[in-house]
């Protein structure tokens, strides 16, 4: 068991040469690293608390850990190996929480509960997971494997696998087939509530051209007002099936306009 969170550890180490540019050393790593102190004081707390059963000592190893990091991990949360919390300050991840191996997260993330319910009340990623700055992943719901989820998103139902989550609620993006290269752009992310903004705004165009067409209706025949607006139409069935996902929380885009 001890050899095993050895080998969760060392992959914790390499990971962050792999997905930091900024690492340039094995000492800058183990001293100036709060992501990486955080986990090792996780592993040692997990181990004694699960593994051991030693009551009081592991939630003192963590509050310790919080004290000097900044990150707060809860010694039963189940953290997958080669996990990298860049920066860090401000992490919460709740007790029954699960981390998927080589998931990345930013600083101000909470992966928290919804209420005061018993049981799983945390949310669960899968693999390669990332998770932007101050998103919040909140209540027991699963986060597929290679899922992306923006800077400053309120996540509260579950998301499938190689999916980009963004907005408050968090809305879905599917990107089926295409698989994201560089996880560390977490920042290249669609604007679902700026499109649909879009999309209002020009219907509220199309709306007031129409309704100057029909100020003229004394200086126009009534068959010239229809056939005008005939050529102008206020929406189509694509624009309005935008706004109705966007409405119900899972904006998705249409590969075909990708």
């Amino acid at each position: 068991m001890i050899s095993e969170v050895l080998d969760y550890l060392i992959t914790d180490f390499k990971i962050i040469f792999e997905r930091d540019p900024a690492a340039r050393g094995t000492l800058e790593v183990l001293f100036c690293y709060p992501g990486f102190q955080a986990l090792l004081f996780y592993r040692i707390a997990h181990f004694l608390d699960c593994s051991l059963n030693i009551p009081f000592l592991p939630r003192f190893i963590s509050h310790m850990a919080r004290f000097l990091t900044g990150i707060e991990i809860h010694p039963k949360a189940c953290i997958g190996q080669g996990v990298f919390i860049d920066h860090g300050m401000g992490v919460v991840i709740g007790e029954t929480a699960v981390v998927g191996d080589y998931s990345l997260i930013y600083q101000g993330v909470t992966l928290g509960g919804t209420g005061k319910e018993s049981g799983k009340r945390h949310p669960s990623l899968g693999k390669n997971v990332v998770v932007g700055a101050g998103a919040k992943v909140l209540g027991n719901i699963t986060i597929g494997d290679n899922v992306r989820i923006g800077a400053g998103s309120v996540v509260l139902r579950d998301v499938p696998s190689d999916c980009t989550v963004v907005g408050v609620p968090g809305r879905i993006v599917y990107r089926s087939g295409v698989k994201v290269e560089n996880s560390l752009e977490h920042a290249d992310l669609p604007d679902s509530q700026a499109t649909v903004i879009r999309i209002l705004l020009d219907r509220i165009d199309s709306l007031e051209q129409q309704l100057d067409f029909l100020r003229q209706e004394t200086f126009l025949k009534r068959e010239d007002i229809l056939l005008e607006m005939e050529n102008k139409p206020i929406c189509c069935k694509l624009v309005d099936k935008e706004i109705q996902e966007f409405l119900e929380g899972s904006f998705c885009k249409d590969e075909s306009r990708a």
